[in-house]
């Protein structure tokens, strides 16, 4: 072939090209995470999942993809609401403006970014627990983790009806996250006839526990159910080892992270459960085993339910993604399936509604599933 077929050729294979072009939709679709400050772990956790979502979704190169083009950045929240507002405001000066954010795990920040996801008609995805984020009545907020309501009824449940306890000392953090725990955990203890005989409540910058030990020691408890950040968490179970309290712990999703097990001898965890959404690093279902395979070899570390909640956060909105129709709307009305579950709205925000229960050993970093729970809380 000569150079000037040749380049007629390039131009012809050019202009039929160009319609599909021309046809793309593009979006932006921020990830907003706290990647350092006292959730540092479980937003790494968060961003992994997202962009490991984005990262197949690319590589399969599907129809799909040719149609849609996403471009996806990562804005550090710092674990702080007014550095969450901030980097929500860099996000809507992207071209073209989102119509989806996934917002950051914790609980205060994203209390601070809903109305502002009210006032762009976006949507906000939740990976974070606490329950007043869809008591408020936004139509903005779509939760792909259980709610406190959803996972402290399957805690208290696995306290009362599996370890046979009634006497609870229950210690959360201070923090919205700890708040809303600490209300529903009390509400079900009491609902299923046990009682709070200790309480107390902790900042994430608390490094010394022996008092609060001491003092779950002295009360007549004969369980601890946690609602703490992971490093808390690994700091209350660490020390209530090595005190010899000897009391079953039955935590928060914080402490059924790998990096939160990172943190401990494994015979320091042993009798030591938690809740939780999924467990990817445990389970052998084989779609959950495959992400988990996947999460290893791209990330060299274990995932946890954070990862998992956001990857299915990010595949919804690809499945639900409809130029014509907001994506508040579209959202609100899909039934998604996903790894960890199934995903429907409850017509408050709230998608997700199973939970599960891991406990460890003493002998591996890595927990088993004792207990799955569909909808503990009905």
């Amino acid at each position: 072939m000569t150079k000037v077929k040749r380049i007629s050729t390039v131009i012809a294979a050019a202009l039929l090209l160009a319609p599909a072009a021309e046809a793309q939709e593009r979006a932006t679709f921020p990830i907003l995470v706290p990647l350092t400050g006292a959730l540092a772990l479980e937003g790494q956790s968060q961003r992994n999942g997202a962009l490991m979502a984005f990262a197949e979704r690319e590589r399969a190169g599907t129809a799909a993809l040719l149609k849609q083009v996403y471009s996806y950045p990562v804005l550090d929240t710092a674990s702080n609401p007014q550095i969450a507002v901030q980097a929500f405001e860099r996000a809507m000066g992207a071209s073209p403006k989102p119509r989806m954010l996934m917002g950051p795990i914790d609980g205060n920040s994203m209390l601070a970014l809903l109305p502002l996801a009210e006032r762009e008609n976006a949507a906000l995805l939740a990976i974070s627990g606490t329950a007043r984020l869809t008591e408020l009545g936004s139509k903005h907020i779509f939760r792909f983790f259980p709610s406190d309501v959803v996972v402290k009824a399957a805690q208290a449940r696995y306290i009362v009806e599996e370890l046979k306890r009634k006497n609870v000392a229950l210690v959360h953090q201070n923090t919205a996250y700890g708040q809303s725990g600490n209300a529903e955990l009390t509400r079900w203890i009491e609902r299923l006839g046990g009682a709070v005989v200790f309480r107390t409540s902790l900042p994430v910058t608390t490094k010394e526990l022996s008092g609060v030990i001491a003092q779950v020691r002295e009360s007549g408890a004969d369980v601890v159910a946690l609602q703490l950040h992971s490093g808390s968490s690994a700091l209350f179970v660490g020390q209530a080892a090595r005190a010899g309290l000897g009391l079953p712990i039955v935590g928060g999703s914080a402490l059924h992270q790998p990096s939160t097990a990172a943190l401990l001898e494994p015979a320091e965890m042993k009798g030591v459960c938690a809740e939780t959404a999924s467990a990817p690093a445990a389970d052998e279902a084989p779609e959950i085993a495959a992400f988990a395979r996947n999460y290893r070899e791209r990330y060299k570390a274990e995932p946890d339910a954070f990862a998992l909640a956001a990857y299915d956060a990010v595949r919804a909105v690809f499945q639900t993604w409809n130029a014509e129709k907001p994506l508040p709307e579209s959202l609100a009305a899909a039934e998604i399936k996903g790894l960890a579950m199934t995903y429907k709205n409850d017509g408050t925000g709230n998608l997700a509604h199973d939970a599960i229960i891991v406990c460890y050993d003493g002998t591996s970093r890595t927990p088993r599933i004792a207990k799955r729970y569909r909808r503990p809380h009905d």
